[in-house]
């Protein structure tokens, strides 16, 4: 017999991104903080911002950052982002 959905919803999910993936992360979200504090912007509640809600107008054109955020997957954000504070 297979499995129900209530059966599936008391399982936790793994989920392991792609070896490198955390270093790129890390690496993006460095590059738009430069380019928000270079335009005069506070990086962490832009930033913060653009992770909450996923609109691009946080986020800066300088340097190219908001085609670099748009290019992030959030969720990968998030993992590493708990990841370092958390390890």
């Amino acid at each position: 017999m297979p499995p129900s959905f209530a059966d599936e919803a008391d399982e936790t999910r793994i989920i392991r991104p792609p070896d490198g993936q955390e270093v790129q992360v890390r690496a993006v979200l460095r590059e738009i903080y430069e380019a928000l504090a270079e335009k005069g912007y506070d990086p962490i509640r832009q930033l913060a911002s653009y992770l909450t809600t996923g609109e691009p107008v946080y986020i800066t054109a300088h340097k190219g950052a908001r085609v670099k955020a748009a290019r992030l997957d959030r969720n990968a954000v998030l993992e590493e982002l708990l990841r370092q504070y958390l390890t």
